[in-house]
């Protein structure tokens, strides 16, 4: 038998670091307006590196079998912490329009109250199109946290592009989702 790994291993201590990233991210993005070309630098430097721990994190879970239910819980929160706060600041500044905040914000949120809802049934496993879409949630969002003001406009084109594939992506992939769970729920409940 498998001892179940301790939940204080460092893949979580990880994922709690990146949870504790995302004020200093914030206080750094909002520095001077928000609007500072040195702190908006800063900001997406720290943004990088928090979205990069998502994979640190993962990597060491799985290939040193620290995997704990603690884990599995903390990363989609770190997540969607990260994400959310440079989403909705991003908006706030008027450089994102807000319909594009509250349309990944709702289905980010409205995934994961459905995956903890179908917790008694089954196991709703994050999709390789879940894990695109996050990688392009974090590439778009790093692209519009740098400051576009000082670019040439075609860096404000892919930065747009990026973003609506993220988007595209947040949709297809939630819809997915909600169509896996339709399938699981009674499927689970027979049992």
């Amino acid at each position: 038998m498998v001892e179940p790994a301790p939940w204080w291993n460092v893949a979580n201590v990880v994922t709690i670091g990146r949870i504790a990233l995302v004020p200093f991210f914030a206080l750094v993005l909002l520095a001077d307006g928000g609007h500072s070309t040195g702190w908006r630098l800063i900001a997406t430097a720290v943004f990088v590196i928090a979205a990069l721990t998502d994979r640190v994190d993962g990597y060491l879970a799985r290939r040193h079998n620290l995997v704990t239910e603690l884990g599995a819980l903390l990363d989609p929160i770190a997540d969607k912490l990260l994400i959310g706060t440079a989403l909705v600041i991003l908006s706030a500044l008027g450089e994102l329009p807000w319909w594009i905040t509250v349309v990944i914000l709702v289905r980010e949120l409205g995934i994961t109250a459905m995956r903890f809802a179908l917790l008694r049934y089954a196991d709703l496993p994050v999709s390789r199109g879940g894990k695109l879409k996050t990688v392009m949630q974090s590439v778009a969002i790093g692209i519009y946290l740098v400051p576009l003001g000082e670019l040439p406009s075609w860096v404000h084109v892919i930065a747009a592009v990026v973003m609506g594939v993220a988007v595209a992506l947040t949709v297809v992939t939630g819809a997915d989702y909600v169509r896996q769970a339709v399938r699981l729920r009674p499927a689970a409940a027979a049992q």
